[in-house]
């Protein structure tokens, strides 16, 4: 799938088969959340790969009980290691890049999935501390976002989108 297909064909997709995406699939969509880029090429972040129906329904609880969570076969929660990134970046490092650092990665996650035939779906709105347990994240670690993954079991329509002059700005030219 080209680039721009990918764009086009990307969903938030909650409903999901019962089949698994395999080994190669899941080893696809993990190598491109590796090469995503990061500040300082640190990677100050680390994924949790949650598959076990019974782990998937703890996360799912640790999340408000969002049913997707625990009806995808595979999800990934990806947390930020604010240490990492603050031993070269300093507060902004730890405050900031991290964060930054594994919603990158997760965006990479959902692109790749659509490039593999999968569906995804981001969840953000979550207590941390709650979905650190249920996955057993160790403590330098800050859960930013669970991105589900399957096959999908529904197509939405895409969401409108604001137009590019409402979501972009240009630089005023100086005047010399």
């Amino acid at each position: 799938m080209d680039f721009d297909d990918v764009l086009r064909a990307r969903r938030s997709v909650r409903k999901y088969e019962s089949r698994g995406i395999g080994k190669e699939k899941l080893e696809a969509l993990l190598q491109a959340v590796s090469s995503a880029p990061s500040a300082g090429n640190m990677q100050a972040f680390e994924v949790v790969v949650v598959t076990e129906r019974a782990n998937r329904e703890a996360l799912s609880r640790a999340a408000s009980d969002k049913p997707f969570i625990k009806e995808a076969p595979v999800s990934l929660v990806f947390c930020a290691n604010r240490a990492v990134s603050g031993s070269r970046f300093g507060r902004r490092g730890e405050q900031l890049y991290a964060v930054q650092d594994a919603t990158i990665a997760a965006a990479y996650a959902q692109l790749a999935a659509t490039s593999l035939g999968l569906a995804s779906v981001w969840a953000g709105n979550f207590d941390p501390q709650l979905v650190a347990a249920a996955v057993g994240a160790k403590d330098e670690l800050e859960p930013v976002a669970i991105v589900t993954v399957g096959y999908p079991a529904e197509y939405p329509a895409p969401n409108p989108k604001r137009s590019l002059s409402d979501l972009v700005s240009w630089e005023r030219l100086s005047q010399e």
